[in-house]
């Protein structure tokens, strides 16, 4: 189990095995490819801890580049920066993770797998010694309220929660697509309800405009309950 969790944070790592204990299946098998940056599909049944695969490693880089963005005044503003080779590194004040789910009961699932993993690490960091950064979440749906979504635009959170739909009339905002440009992982859930409908061909096309507005590679994540072929 060490090894699987050696690439997190002390208190990630702490979390989880005070929390769960032992990796699932699809945590032990998906991790790895995760964490080398490589587009990655998990398949597995309801309860296997799939979103948790997918969503631990983010938040684990967010609040690591959290903690090194304090004393580095490179990045001290929202804007991105160019480091030497021409690469940009964008502050961790910036929307960096991007979760899509064809689900309009989004709240349940973001508070089990999201909501309680960044408090419970940032509190076994502080148990540690050590303040661990807050990292931003929001939610955009058709159920979003107007001003909610223009507090989104103005202040960007550092994970969005969207659907389908909502990615795409983002994607067709100016505003929207500038939230964009720093993204370096998506998340798709719930990809066998979208696979050979006219709804998932909608969100292949969405995650390829994404993909043309950031301004660098983005992992995707695909997530899915076990099917057959």
């Amino acid at each position: 189990m060490e090894g699987q969790l050696a690439a997190f944070l002390p208190a990630t790592r702490q979390w989880f095995q005070q929390r769960y204990g032992q990796p699932t299946r699809a945590q032990s098998l998906g991790w790895p490819a995760i964490q080398r940056g490589d587009n990655t599909l998990i398949l597995a049944p309801t309860g296997s801890g799939k979103t948790l695969t997918a969503f631990l490693w983010g938040v684990d880089r967010l609040l690591s580049e959290g903690r090194g963005a304090r004393d580095d005044e490179d990045i001290a503003s929202p804007s991105a920066t160019r480091q030497p080779g021409g690469r940009r590194r964008h502050s961790p004040l910036a929307t960096r993770l991007l979760y899509i789910s064809p689900l309009k009961a989004l709240n349940n699932d973001i508070e089990r797998n999201l909501r309680v993993p960044l408090a419970g690490i940032r509190k076994v960091a502080r148990e540690m010694g050590e303040e661990l950064p807050e990292i931003s979440v929001a939610v955009r749906s058709g159920d979003t309220p107007s001003r909610d979504r223009q507090a989104m635009l103005r202040k960007p959170p550092q994970i969005l929660i969207t659907t389908p739909e909502s990615l795409y009339i983002l994607l067709t905002s100016p505003a929207g697509r500038e939230i964009f440009r720093t993204v370096g992982t998506v998340i798709v859930d719930e990809i066998h309800t979208l696979a050979g409908s006219k709804r998932g061909v909608h969100l292949a096309l969405s995650l390829e405009r994404l993909q043309q507005l950031a301004e660098q590679p983005i992992q995707r994540i695909g997530l899915s309950a076990t099917i057959r072929p």
